[in-house]
């Protein structure tokens, strides 16, 4: 029933799930090995956003993004599961990137679910990497060996100061994007100044991975042990105890500091308008742009919002569908309008008591900058298509209510 209240998002929800039910299946392409194959199986199963506009990439792009990002996250797996003693698990993390050019090589009894079964045949995914260009292969070897450093440093001490808060964002997030700028260079789709663009690169990665550690608060504080990434510097001029914020008769502090964080993340949001400017090939370019905008969407919807301690903050899936549909189809032109209405957005919600408030408002004020000149004024982007979507959703929804009453009055 919510897309009676945003029709425009049930008309976007159509649109993707008829792209995607259109999109040659992977998975069983005969073109594909069967271990790229499988790495396509798993990759959806492993990858909350990302399976999507990875496998909308041209061919080669898109099997070693593929690769790379399951490399990633196979590592991050070892990393993220607090039952393998510290012992253990250091050496994993320090010469997994050794492990690439190890046949056959696995990790038995590791992670959960499906982060389990990529571990656990692993293998068809070293399989995969030792068919790639040697110029490939260095990236993902590169970036594994440093990322693998940076978590086992953090395996062992605590994210503390806002120093540490970057450092480790970037080990997790960064590396990743320097990586793929390395990527894009190296197959000939972007320009050189992606092989060399590691302070841009690293904000992107910045942007996204301290989004998501923003929203993730309660799910982090819940594991067992808790997983704590907030800053202590930050987080402690609030309270003496992270765990508080739940709290309602913390509400107050605990808002603040949440937006204390979101306004720290902000500040990476015109570096990663510049970067997202600069790119050539439309798919490369809908694959960068689209995580950028639904991370400052999360960043709206969080923004002085309690409820990130108390509950899953979300922005709906048919808002998602929406944004990813107006990506594809207006490109540039779409990702500078969200960012600017995304802006707006947190403008709005801004408290003048905040004691972030002046900052907030000036990094508002400089993506407003990036985004407005280039915002012109919105028209119809409804088609026929459009207009038989807004029809099915009439027809639906009459059906719904008309079966609805049937079974009200089958009652009385």
């Amino acid at each position: 029933m919510q897309y009676l209240y945003h029709p425009d998002e049930f008309v976007a929800m159509l649109k993707l799930r008829y792209a995607r039910a259109n999109a040659p299946d992977l998975t069983t392409s005969l073109e594909l090995s069967e271990d790229m194959r499988w790495c396509y199986d798993i990759l959806p199963k492993t990858s909350r956003s990302f399976a999507f506009v990875i496998q909308e990439l041209d061919p080669e792009l898109r099997d070693v993004i593929c690769v790379f990002y399951l490399v990633l996250r196979g590592l991050d797996t070892i990393e993220d599961d607090m039952s393998v003693p510290l012992e253990q698990k250091l050496p994993l993390l320090l010469q997994f990137h050794e492990k690439l050019y190890q046949p056959g090589w696995n990790v038995k009894g590791c992670g959960e679910k499906d982060e389990r079964v990529l571990v656990e045949h692993f293998e068809k995914v070293i399989s995969v990497f030792n068919t790639f260009q040697p110029k490939y292969q260095a990236v993902i070897k590169d970036i594994t060996q440093r990322m693998g450093a940076g978590m086992a440093e953090f395996c062992q001490r605590p994210v503390v100061t806002q120093n540490d808060y970057n450092l480790y964002c970037h080990y997790v997030a960064g590396l990743v994007g320097i990586g793929l700028s390395q990527i894009f260079y190296a197959s000939g789709k972007e320009d050189q100044w992606f092989s060399t663009a590691d302070e841009q690169s690293n904000q992107m990665g910045l942007f996204l991975q301290k989004t998501n550690i923003t929203r993730d608060y309660l799910e982090d504080i819940q594991q067992v042990p808790p997983r704590i990434f907030w800053p202590r510097d930050v987080w402690g001029k609030y309270s003496d105890k992270l765990e508080n914020f739940m709290q309602v008769e913390c509400a107050k502090r605990s808002v603040q500091c949440l937006n204390e964080l979101i306004t720290d993340a902000l500040s990476h949001a015109p570096i990663c308008l510049d970067y997202l400017k600069r790119l050539k090939d439309d798919k490369v370019f809908r694959f960068c742009a689209i995580p950028q905008v639904m991370a400052i969407a999360t960043l709206a919807k969080c923004y002085n919002n309690h409820e990130v301690f108390t509950g899953v903050v979300k922005i709906r899936r048919g808002q998602t569908a929406k944004m990813m549909t107006d990506i594809y189809a207006r490109g540039q032109t779409a990702v500078y309008e969200y960012f600017l209405n995304f802006a707006n957005e947190i403008e709005a919600k801004i408290n003048p008591e905040d004691p972030n408030a002046a900052k907030t408002k000036a990094y508002v004020e400089m993506i407003r900058a990036e985004t407005a000149p280039h915002v012109q004024a919105a028209g119809s982007s409804f088609g026929v298509g459009d207009y038989v979507a807004m029809a099915a959703l009439a027809a639906s929804s009459a059906y719904l209510v008309t079966k609805h009453n049937r079974r009200i009055f089958a009652k009385l």
